[in-house]
């Protein structure tokens, strides 16, 4: 029989709203992650698309190109970087352990992290393209265009928001997390056409940058942007659309994996 205390439980959708919330408050109350997750991509819009203006051939000037590059860093900040940087830091202060002894699912923890992670992901990607579109005359994506957009972002945030928990477990402790991740994440942008067009990158760092799934999110990304006479500057001299999701796909498994078999929620030293 149901006991009183069993019925006035909580239910499980209604612990993943609350920590939803929670992780959303947190978020937005901490000026330094929202200045550095919302804002840095906005930055970089608006000093390289003043800065490199000039056009790529096509009538398609940097920042049309650009504008996928940054949407795509935009997505990498607000997963990978901010679960990795703030999982750790919540593993390091307490935070994580003080949770796992909680009658709380833990299923609900990753619930909230997942919400924060879209509801952020979509603030960027709005105020970049509203940027785009008043500043630098960007030319949105039409028709069939926005769900190859919606795709792309959605596989990509997902591999990187995995790959971002698992990594956590790297850092030893909170305030050595974006020392391990930062350095990684510029320099998988720099080698993944981000700041510059990807046929420039040197072909060894084409093939490192493969490996990794925000080469393949920019990709995918240039598609709805770009008009197709440049995808021939493409490696393979097409979008590779149907590469782009599966390499994303596997990222997505690989990610999950190692979150199982890595995630801790207390540092090594104090268990």
């Amino acid at each position: 029989m149901t006991t009183t205390e069993e019925r006035s439980l909580p239910s499980i959708g209604s612990v993943c709203r609350t920590r939803a919330g929670v992780e959303l408050k947190e978020f937005f109350r901490q000026r330094e992650s929202v200045v550095f997750t919302l804002m840095f991509p906005v930055i970089l819009l608006l000093v390289f698309g003043a800065v490199l203006d000039y056009e790529l051939g096509s009538g398609v000037s940097f920042t049309q190109y650009f504008m996928a590059g940054v949407i795509a860093a935009g997505i990498l900040g607000a997963s990978l970087q901010n679960m990795a940087i703030g999982i750790a830091t919540e593993r390091s202060d307490g935070t994580l352990k003080g949770l796992a002894g909680t009658p709380m699912p833990k299923s609900a923890y990753f619930v909230g992290k997942v919400v924060q992670v879209l509801v952020v992901t979509v603030a960027i990607v709005a105020i970049l393209l509203v940027i785009g579109v008043v500043f630098y005359d960007v030319d949105l994506p039409s028709g069939a265009d926005w769900l190859t957009f919606a795709w792309v972002a959605a596989l990509g945030s997902a591999a990187c928001t995995l790959l971002g928990i698992a990594v956590s477990s790297l850092a030893r402790n909170g305030r050595s997390a974006s020392a391990t991740v930062t350095p990684v994440a510029l320099v998988l942008q720099f080698i993944s056409g981000v700041f510059f067009q990807f046929s420039e990158v040197p072909t060894w760092l084409q093939t490192v940058a493969a490996v990794f799934p925000l080469k393949w999110m920019a990709q995918g990304l240039r598609s709805v942007f770009l008009p197709d006479a440049l995808a021939a500057q493409e490696p393979a001299g097409s979008w590779e659309l149907g590469r782009v999701a599966l390499v994303l796909a596997i990222w997505c498994v690989v990610g999950l994996v190692l979150c199982v078999r890595t995630f801790r929620w207390q540092d090594r030293v104090d268990r």
